[in-house]
């Protein structure tokens, strides 16, 4: 599934979609910084409450596909620009991380 197919399901709410014919991975749940830099997987779909300019560096680095911002969290416009700027695929939804995660595993 891709950025924009997932962001035609209307599950999450799109705010930056740079690449959207970049192919989601699987679903991958944290919101430690460190962490993610070192364990998510290039293409994932990192779900997290994180929605700080440090989420989209560490998105970069991590090659992730897509970060959703889950439990209602939202970027500010430093970040939501930020995201355009690096061209982070950046989508936010009221759901719980889990239940989030589950709706991307179960549409790929």
């Amino acid at each position: 599934m891709t950025v924009s197919e997932l962001s035609e399901k209307n599950i999450f709410e799109a705010i930056n979609i740079s690449d959207p014919d970049r192919e989601i991975g699987t679903p991958f749940c944290c919101d430690l910084l460190s962490i993610a830099m070192g364990k998510a997987p290039a293409g994932c779909s990192w779900v997290t409450v994180m929605s700080n300019i440090n989420t989209l560096a560490v998105a970069t680095l991590a090659d992730a596909a897509l970060v959703v911002l889950a439990e209602g969290a939202r970027p500010d416009e430093s970040v939501t620009a930020k995201a355009a700027e690096q061209g982070v695929n950046l989508f936010a939804t009221p759901l719980p991380i889990f239940e989030a995660a589950l709706k991307i595993h179960e549409l790929i």
